[in-house]
């Protein structure tokens, strides 16, 4: 009897850590350009990508966030934001109206920002 209930336990703690392991949220970087969504890359594998062609921006995704590494838009805002990973942050480059989005991510840690 107590070889089952060891093994039920084993059985439902190996689903469990299946389901929740670290690294695997179901995360992606969500491309949208003029408001429409061009792309969507998940956070679980390394790329990177050009988005756009005369206008362009090089999104990288590396240890489950996503950045954008360069652009040839004028003040570089989206290059200098940083890396996201948590659910809702953005990068935006507004010169080429795009918006990087992460969806299902991280949560964030806190609810809201004291200033």
């Amino acid at each position: 009897m107590d070889i089952f209930l060891i093994a039920g336990v084993l059985l439902a703690a190996a689903v469990l850590y299946l389901l929740f392991r670290p690294g695997e949220t179901g995360a992606w970087a969500v491309v949208t350009i003029d408001g429409q969504e061009t792309a969507r890359y998940p956070l679980s594998q390394d790329i990177t990508v050009t988005l756009g062609d005369a206008d362009y921006n090089i999104l990288m995704i590396s240890d489950h966030a996503a950045s954008i590494t360069d652009a040839n838009c004028g003040d570089h805002t989206c290059v200098h934001t940083g890396a996201v990973r948590r659910d809702g942050e953005a990068i935006v480059c507004l010169p080429h109206r795009l918006i990087v989005r992460i969806e299902g991510g991280e949560t964030p840690s806190v609810d809201g920002m004291a200033g």
